[in-house]
């Protein structure tokens, strides 16, 4: 009996420095692994010493994405601008193409008719008054006429004129057979013109 009260100690003896050393040791790894916040509550686990920078460098890849985008998108709206402000002074060109025989024939009309003074004169003059300040408010303009120097981007030369005895040898316009206009700074349609050196 005697015997088994001193085993029954010496194995309490043996238990207490394993569990007290061993329940230590686990508290004070779990401590370890536990962050606490400001009231000393527990929040989660401590991040791996990778962890934040693997988030850093998904948060610059998306950021990278992000202005990539942004700038394919503002270039693309400047694009699109561009090709529409484009496409405008396109149909304008076209329509103002298909109107300038009816400015033509006008002037003509004008010139056909002798007395000055009749109803018949003064409407039409009206109309092709009125529909060369239409043209004009839209960005046509006519193109240099009479006396001014040739040039061959914006006049059509179809008859050529004496010398004028200067003899500079420079071709100038002597008369516009037909009128030239231009829209924006491009040609519509060039000047038919008499040229003499």
């Amino acid at each position: 009996m005697k015997n088994e009260k001193s085993k029954m100690k010496n194995e309490k003896q043996e238990k207490r420095p394993d569990e007290t050393g061993g329940e230590a040791m686990d508290n004070a790894e779990a401590a370890a692994d536990v962050q606490t916040d400001g009231d000393g509550g527990e929040e989660k686990a401590a991040p791996e010493p990778g962890e934040s920078e693997i988030k850093q460098a998904a948060i610059d890849a998306l950021t990278d994405r992000l202005q990539r985008t942004m700038a394919e998108f503002d270039n693309f709206r400047k694009r699109t601008a561009k090709e529409m402000a484009a496409k405008y002074g396109d149909g304008v060109r076209d329509t103002i193409e298909k109107l300038l025989p009816v400015v033509d024939n006008l002037e003509l009309a004008l010139v056909s008719i002798e007395d000055k003074e009749s109803p018949v004169y003064k409407g039409v003059e009206m109309i092709f008054r009125q529909t060369n300040r239409i043209l004009c408010d839209m960005g046509l303009e006519p193109l240099p006429g009479e006396g001014e120097p040739f040039d061959h981007n914006c006049h059509n030369a179809v008859e050529v004129a004496g010398e004028d005895g200067e003899g500079n040898g420079e071709p100038v316009v002597a008369e516009v057979l037909r009128k030239g206009y231009r829209y924006r700074d491009k040609v519509v349609r060039p000047s038919m013109v008499k040229v003499r050196k």
